[in-house]
């Protein structure tokens, strides 16, 4: 009998997340296969997020554009690329090249710098709308109020295409004391579809404190980095 592989950390640590993400998602009555694993590699080596494709992870989460490119680069096709930081319009270009989805737009003229490079590129580019519930000045993402406007100016944009909705809530050890910004963004969403604009399949929300949390209250893309990485130095 063959021996099996020695799993790595990293494939343990994989194993338990997904593990959990099931969990969470049958506990409320969903199916586990509609919650994607975005597992967040930021300061994460090539080496580490080897072991992670090797597992069988296949979405991969960056902050940063210049450290994504250079990792998009080394490991080649095979992994799909999830944008989640703050973007400035000016890297909307190198954004487009790189990335499947941009989970960060948060005002019209990023949205418009969007639509100019996705149309130079050919393509059509998949975006998140992401929505500051808690009002943080800290953090990017704008009002729910100006979801609406936000919503219609981007969806009438040929070359992009607007998937749903992120949110950052706040840094809260408690992953109930969390739950009503996860709900508020669900319910947002629901408001927003009454407008009859598009669709809007996705919820990016929730990370390694608190996506069992999200996933209970509609979260379609979970963004976990510790949990799965461990912790950065």
């Amino acid at each position: 009998m063959p021996l099996r592989p020695i799993m790595t950390q990293i494939a343990h640590n994989l194993e338990e997340v997904r593990r959990r993400i099931a969990a969470a998602a049958r506990k409320v009555g969903r199916d586990p296969a509609a919650v994607k694993l975005v597992a967040v590699s930021k300061t994460v080596d090539v080496t580490r997020i080897k072991e992670a494709l090797a597992a069988g992870q296949k979405i991969f989460g960056e902050n940063y554009l210049q450290e994504a490119r250079g990792k998009i680069e080394a490991l080649g096709p095979g992994a799909q690329w999830h944008f989640i930081g703050h973007l400035q319009s000016n890297k909307a270009k190198a954004a487009v090249a790189l990335f499947h989805l941009i989970h960060s737009v948060d005002r019209s003229n990023l949205a418009q710098a969007l639509e100019r490079a996705a149309a130079q590129a050919g393509k059509i580019q998949e975006i998140l709308l992401q929505v500051n519930l808690a009002g943080e000045e800290t953090k990017s993402g704008a009002p729910p109020a100006a979801m609406p406007d936000l919503l219609r100016e981007t969806a009438r944009l040929p070359h992009l295409r607007v998937a749903g909705l992120m949110t950052l809530p706040p840094w809260l050890d408690d992953p109930e004391a969390v739950r009503p910004y996860f709900r508020g963004l669900r319910e947002l969403r629901e408001r927003l579809l009454q407008l009859n604009i598009c669709p809007l399949p996705e919820l990016s929300m929730g990370m390694s404190g608190d996506f069992e949390t999200a996933i209970e209250e509609g979260a379609t893309l979970v963004r976990v980095g510790t949990a799965i990485f461990g912790r950065r130095g």
